[in-house]
């Protein structure tokens, strides 16, 4: 399998990270490709026609997309338990929904600051989604810590990914004030070692 990719992706690291904890990252090749929101890579287009990354291609040559697709197929396929059954995982799939929509919002204000004229950009539009972070950051501080604190799932994987997103393209925002419960589970799960494996470059 090919898993197309770009290493700054907080939606891409979701993927590796777990693939790390399913301890099958050598299973799946990953594809480096280089592309924006104006400037679609042709191959990503062939594979994917929303160009958006991460996206598989399986061996039959079939494509899954998006990240929440490609991790409940990779858990399935390697017979991993990162989405529990029963009532808990709902809990964990709302959870999963949060951080990816953190990542959302912290993707949606990198392109308004890198990809788009300082003229250009809006201030009322960054506003509105560090507002969303804040509140969501707020929510997972005040009532998810005790999930957070169990065994670990996609919800665990994706929030860590998103927080260290925000941490490396709006770090001066500072998401810790007045949510230390949630900076200290996020410094103890950066710690491990898929986390470490995939530390995005910085730039």
């Amino acid at each position: 399998m090919k898993l197309f990719h770009s290493p700054a992706s907080p939606f891409v690291r979701k993927v590796v990270v777990l693939l790390h904890e399913l301890e099958k990252a050598d299973d799946v090749e990953q594809v480096a490709v280089s592309t924006t929101a104006f400037a679609s890579d042709p191959g990503l287009v062939a594979i994917n026609p929303l160009a958006k990354l991460p996206a598989l291609v399986r061996d039959n040559g079939t494509t899954l997309y998006d990240s929440r697709v490609i991790t409940a197929f990779l858990n399935d396929l390697y017979g991993g338990k990162m989405y529990p059954t029963g009532t808990t995982r709902w809990e964990s799939l709302t959870l999963e929904a949060t951080g990816d929509g953190i990542m959302d919002c912290a993707v949606s204000m990198a392109y308004e600051t890198r990809l788009r004229p300082v003229e250009k950009q809006s201030e009322p539009w960054l506003d509105a989604q560090w507002a969303k972070i804040e509140r969501a950051v707020s929510v997972l501080n005040a009532r998810w810590i005790s999930h957070l604190s169990g065994p670990v799932d996609m919800g665990h994987i994706s929030v860590a990914c998103a927080l260290s997103y925000v941490d490396l393209r709006h770090d001066a925002r500072n998401w810790r004030a007045g949510n230390e419960t949630l900076a200290k589970w996020h410094a103890e799960f950066d710690s491990r070692p898929s986390m470490g494996a995939t530390k995005p470059p910085v730039g």
